[in-house]
């Protein structure tokens, strides 16, 4: 039984909990910045050249058993049995972790910030506790002696 009462103690510390939360608010964090490279970004950038996605460029390395060489998409040239280099796919994920970093970036720069300021913040000190208060009275009156 002390084992499993171990991994209970271990499963609700803190910082478990913070890294479970961590995880799940990452998971949806990567999932925003998706869309935004996916739906908002890549476009614009595919327009910058020849108006065809990332995803889709690709160099046919074997032509197919048909002996086809020159497909119109990569999907195309998968069904056919071409072998490929899709080296668009690697554009794609490579843009994609230099979006992801830098957002995460900025996240972390804006928190350290907040902490700082914080930090900067000094806190009003304790009031004294009813011990030093009563030694603070007692001083008093044997200076007035």
């Amino acid at each position: 039984m002390g084992f499993f009462k171990e991994f209970k103690e271990f499963a609700m510390k803190g910082n478990v909990m913070d890294l479970a939360v961590g995880v799940i608010i990452g998971a949806a964090f990567g999932k925003i910045v998706t869309a935004l490279v996916d739906d908002i970004l890549m476009p614009v950038i595919g327009l910058m050249g020849d108006g065809s996605k990332f995803n889709d460029k690709f160099v046919v390395l074997k032509a197919s058993k048909e002996g086809v060489s020159e497909f119109k998409s990569l999907a195309e040239a998968k069904a056919a049995g071409a072998n490929v280099l899709a080296y668009g796919d690697f554009i794609q994920t490579i843009v994609d972790f230099l979006i992801v970093a830098f957002c995460i970036f900025i996240v972390i720069k804006l928190m350290n910030s907040l902490k700082k300021k914080e930090a900067a913040a000094p806190a009003a000190p304790a009031a004294p506790s009813p011990t030093e208060q009563l030694l603070a009275e007692i001083r008093d009156e044997l200076k007035k002696k």
